[in-house]
């Protein structure tokens, strides 16, 4: 059975002393009974590594390099996350979709990247709320999807990965239980014609997941958790999220 994840997403937030606080308060909190990761700002690394040795929050960052090492100035290679003790890493997210470019060919190819270093990489994948109102869902996260089967179809169960509607994120809106579900489905469907393994990948929904909507959209069948952004800078807020994801697994 698939054990549900939830990973914190805190983007470009924190500071050393806000690290402090909010890590401090996680590791307090009795040890969760599904896996649990932050992705921290790459400069917080490893003060965050330190805090969070030896207890069950694992570490995670929140973008890659596709490239090994070399001239590539600003770049992060999965080969100095290693040295962090990083076992996860978000590829594709659609920020980094929007305002870098970032295609599906790349974060594919920062998914393998990740894949080769031991790194799990949770590889995001969602439409705009422009391409959900034009009936083109399905078209989109499929595209999105095609291009990770392409190259790690046979290594699925090795990746997680997390449908974010664009349209949910950070905007107060959130994708039904079973508009979520619906998507998910289709993933896991997807994928599982490329491989079997994908009976055994995880898929996390982002998109405004709050302690009052996070029981109802773990409820569904093909969500194995979340991918939480602005409340997991709260630690009671993503506390409460962590435990209702306590239920599977």
């Amino acid at each position: 059975m698939r054990r549900n994840m939830v990973a914190g997403n805190w983007k470009m937030h924190g500071s050393l002393a806000a690290n402090q606080a909010l890590l401090s308060a996680l590791i307090a909190a009795p040890e969760p009974a599904c896996d649990v990761v932050v992705c921290v700002p790459f400069p917080y690394l490893a003060q965050a590594g330190q805090l969070l040795a030896g207890h069950a929050i694992g570490l995670g960052a929140q973008d890659c390099s596709m490239h090994e090492q070399g001239a590539y100035t600003g770049e992060v290679s999965v080969g100095m996350l290693r040295e962090f003790s990083c076992g996860h890493v978000i590829v594709g997210h659609s920020e980094r979709r929007a305002y870098h470019a970032e295609g599906d060919a790349l974060v594919a190819a920062k998914a393998q990247r990740a894949l080769s270093a031991g790194i799990t990489p949770i590889v995001c994948l969602g439409e705009t709320l422009e391409q959900r109102e034009r009936g083109q869902t399905e078209a989109v996260v499929g595209m999105q999807l095609d291009a990770i089967l392409h190259l790690l179809g046979s290594r699925m169960h090795e990746l997680v990965l997390a449908y974010e509607p664009v349209w949910a994120i950070g905007t107060g809106r959130t994708a039904t239980p079973e508009q979520a579900q619906d998507v998910h489905a289709f993933i896991r469907q997807r994928a599982l014609r490329h491989h079997v393994s994908a009976e055994q990948t995880r898929l996390l929904y982002g998109g405004s997941v709050k302690p009052d909507n996070a029981a109802e959209l773990f409820a569904q069948p093909d969500i194995d958790g979340g991918l939480i952004g602005g409340a997991s800078l709260k630690a009671v807020d993503f506390l409460a999220i962590v435990d209702a994801a306590k239920h599977r697994g």
